[in-house]
């Protein structure tokens, strides 16, 4: 079955980002070991969360900004399409993902099957 790991931080959080967290060679190497276990099936690394760009219902360009709801502060860093066994096998793999260190975690999300 396959699922998405999406490998989230929080703005806000000191222990996220080039201050804390994991580093970048911590997640390197996850990326290799999870290549060559084979499961995945793509995967792939956004920029900055502070060029998110939107679309409104007519198709106009929307810089996002906060709005009159509660701010989010969550962003997805990155994430993993990996086809596993089971979702146990899903949550072995987010646990071992540096993702998953102080400062962020890892929403894991099964595909629809369409």
């Amino acid at each position: 079955m396959k699922y998405a790991l999406l490998l989230m931080g929080h703005v806000n959080d000191p222990a996220c980002g080039e201050d804390g967290g994991a580093s970048p060679d911590e997640f390197f190497a996850f990326d290799k070991e999870i290549t060559d276990a084979g499961v995945v099936v793509s995967s792939f690394a956004l920029e900055d969360e502070k060029v998110v760009v939107h679309t409104d219902d007519a198709g106009e360009r929307v810089v996002a900004s906060s709005g009159p709801f509660a701010e989010v502060q969550e962003f997805v860093g990155g994430g993993y399409i990996i086809d596993v066994a089971d979702v146990d096998e899903a949550i072995a793999w987010a646990r071992r993902s540096p993702g998953s260190a102080p400062g962020g975690h890892v929403e894991i999300r099964p595909l629809a099957p369409y």
